[in-house]
């Protein structure tokens, strides 16, 4: 069974890409969309003893840890190495195997309906495909290398998928960007695996967890100090998950990677690829644990994205981005819950975390498809009257990403309510200055998260309809309409369309059934996953230890402490939410001109975050113009000049007159050379002669 959801993926991504062609396209979308069903339905086989039943079926008892391990084949074997290509699985795999395989399979089903006019749909399948099994990959592997391999074919298959529409300049450029960030933290990553099997010499996951004890107080030299061996590798290795993830400083590709079909983007940046980072860290918590710099970092760095994002996705226009930089600022959330030692919570985010943000993903895709693929929301308004089934959706969605709930409730509350807040009080609960810091930029976050999810519904299916209005122009400013209001050309969803031939609003229609029906299994995930398994991530100290059997680190002080914090506590995300709720109804519902004084009154704060921090012109600054500039001075001076001008073309003009002159000299006649051969002799004969005569 285990094969069977690894590898169903990888035959649908082959039927699809070799024999798209051949078969055609829609057999192509069935093919891939019915194995993902069955792989996303045997997760759950696999998942649900482990949540409501006595444990992984199949698993062996090793100390305290309960594990399933599938061997596909011998792999590398190098004196004392031999490495197994070994399908691991243990409770922190099938929580991974259900997000991944759920939200692929209906992201599959969905794009059936989203990508039916699309020539190279059998193409796009058969990437989805390849990507669920490039993640699937990573999340069973049992080894670093084999982590490896998933690792980078996640990024190979999310370079294609991004830059899925290659006709477009903007669609490279965004796949570009993204697999050039992403190999800057897999070089960091690469790195800590080379250290990881330096330090503790083995590279299977069980070998290495063994040896964290003995390498307590080794260390490595640098740059002629020493530094402590595990916080380099634990580094190292957060600098792939900082890629990975977007952190902050490694953020720049993510918002850029819609240029994508918004399937893509549901599948990429609510389920998949960007939690690699925080499942990475999660299963490499032992490690982690060794090193409380390391955790300090992790935590630090989740604090200021989570912060840095929400105050980005303020400003943003495009709906796909703003969800985009939601979707930052989660991960954000989860590796500070890693940071403080609360892996089950990180965990527990991410989980949740895919239900209700594929569901705004694909709720948005909805709304872009009714609007005709435009996706700048100040040319929305009022679609609630025209799609009120997604509108209902995205409701949901909003509901569960904003943490709406009652604090102490272990019953009533969306999805986010019980993950987001199990973060916050852990980080109370971590104390001293870095947990006050990480605490009170959540907090905030969450506030920020609230505006600009509620400002999100107010402009697209709030309001009068404003997409007449602005029928002509690039850029409409509505007075009424956001914040920023001069925000740069956005990136429509697809190619060669025409959304001024009458009014998009007028034309809007709700989609067809095969993209709702996703949308409603994710709004049930956004409703329900909280409350159902709350017990099991957070709740209770010694359900948590016989949920996870110990695949990650249970810190058994730092829950406890996080359940004692105090009521404002408690409640400090649900009055953010409540602050952040009624400032996104007065800006855009009560008083819509509020938002253009504010940016007026306000311009550097508003240009900083309307180019969201300065960080792309920074990183163009620091590195792409000096690799521009060192590029064009090998290409024209090194290539063109030196090599091409002056060592090809000079020297073979001269070469070309000095063989032209040589070649006179071949009359072909026979007297001539008679001739020259007559003066070789009696010159050489004269030197003989002058010389003194031969000698005996």
């Amino acid at each position: 069974m285990i094969q069977a959801i690894v590898f169903l993926p990888l035959i649908g991504a082959l039927i699809a890409g070799l024999g798209g062609r051949l078969l055609g396209h829609r057999p192509a979308e069935l093919v891939t969309t019915g194995l993902l069903i069955v792989a996303a339905v045997l997760s759950w086989v696999v998942f649900i003893p482990v949540a409501f039943g006595d444990g992984l079926v199949g698993a062996t008892a090793d100390g305290h840890t309960a594990v399933v391990k599938v061997e596909i084949m011998r792999w590398i074997q190098v004196n004392d190495m031999d490495l197994r290509w070994v399908l691991r699985v243990d409770t922190l795999t099938a929580i991974m195997l259900v997000v991944v395989n759920t939200v692929s399979s209906l992201v599959h089903l969905y794009s059936i309906g989203y990508m039916n006019d699309d020539p190279h749909r059998a193409r796009f399948f058969a990437y989805l495909s390849l990507f669920t099994f490039a993640m699937l990959m990573l999340v069973t592997a049992d080894n670093f290398l084999q982590m490896f391999f998933g690792w980078e074919g996640v990024g190979l298959a999310s370079y294609l998928l991004i830059g899925f529409w290659y006709t477009r300049p903007s669609a490279n450029a965004a796949a570009m960007k993204a697999f050039i960030v992403n190999r800057v933290g897999d070089f960091g990553f690469a790195l800590g695996i080379f250290g990881a099997f330096m330090v503790l010499g083995h590279l299977d996951f069980d070998g290495a967890f063994h040896a964290v004890e003995g390498a307590s107080g080794m260390t490595l030299g640098f740059l002629g100090i020493q530094w402590d061996a595990m916080t380099i590798v634990c580094l190292l290795l957060f600098m792939g998950a900082m890629g990975k993830s977007a952190q902050f400083l490694l953020h720049t590709w993510l918002p850029d990677a819609m240029e994508g079909p918004t399937p893509v983007s549901a599948l990429i940046h609510a389920a998949t690829m960007v939690t690699a980072g925080v499942f990475m860290v999660a299963r490499l918590s032992p490690l982690f644990e060794s090193s409380p710099t390391a955790m300090t970092v992790v935590m630090v760095i989740g604090a200021i994205t989570a912060f840095f994002a929400a105050t980005v996705g303020l400003v943003q226009n495009d709906i796909k981005r703003v969800i985009a930089y939601s979707t930052c600022s989660q991960l954000g959330y989860m590796f500070v819950a890693l940071g403080t030692g609360a892996f089950s919570a990180g965990i527990f985010h991410l989980f949740t975390h895919a239900f209700f943000k594929a569901l705004l993903f694909l709720g948005a895709g909805a709304v872009i498809h009714a609007m005709h693929h435009e996706q700048d929301m100040r040319n929305m308004g009022g679609l609630r009257h025209k799609i009120p089934i997604t509108y209902a959706m995205m409701l949901i969605g909003t509901l569960a990403l904003t943490g709406v709930g009652i604090p102490g409730s272990e019953i009533f509350g969306f999805a986010g309510f019980f993950s987001k807040d199990s973060i916050i009080e852990a980080a109370y609960a971590y104390g001293g200055n870095v947990g006050s810091f990480a605490f009170w930029l959540l907090v905030v976050a969450a506030l920020f998260t609230s505006f600009y999810s509620w400002r999100l519904i107010h402009l697209t299916f709030h309001g009068s309809p404003r997409d007449a209005q602005h029928s002509h122009t690039a850029h409409p400013e509505p007075a009424h309409a956001a914040l920023d209001s001069h925000d740069e050309p956005l990136a429509d969803d697809h190619v060669g369309h025409d959304h001024h031939h009458g009014s998009a609003y007028d034309n809007a229609h709700e989609a067809p059934a095969v993209m709702l029906v996703p949308l409603y299994v994710l709004a049930a995930g956004a409703v329900l996953t909280g409350a159902v398994f709350y017990g099991m991530f957070f709740h209770d100290v010694e359900h948590i230890e016989h949920f996870f059997a110990g695949s990650i680190v249970v810190d058994h002080e730092l829950i406890e402490a996080a359940h004692a914090v105090p009521l404002w506590v408690k409640w400090s995300a649900t009055i953010a939410m409540l602050i952040g709720f009624a400032t996104a109804w007065y800006m855009y519902i009560r008083s819509p001109a509020t938002p253009v004084r504010l940016a007026e009154s306000n311009p550097g704060l508003y240009k900083f975050l309307l180019n969201k921090w300065y960080f792309d012109e920074l990183y163009d600054t620091i590195f792409v113009r000096p690799a521009k500039w060192l590029g064009t001075a090998l290409w024209k001076g090194f290539d063109d000049w030196l090599i091409d001008e002056t060592l090809v073309e000079g020297l073979g003009h001269r070469v070309k007159d000095v063989t032209a002159r040589v070649v006179k000299l071949q009359s072909g006649y026979l007297y001539h050379y008679a001739f020259v051969m007559l003066i070789g002799v009696a010159a050489l004969l004269t030197w003989v002669i002058a010389s003194g005569g031969l000698s005996r």
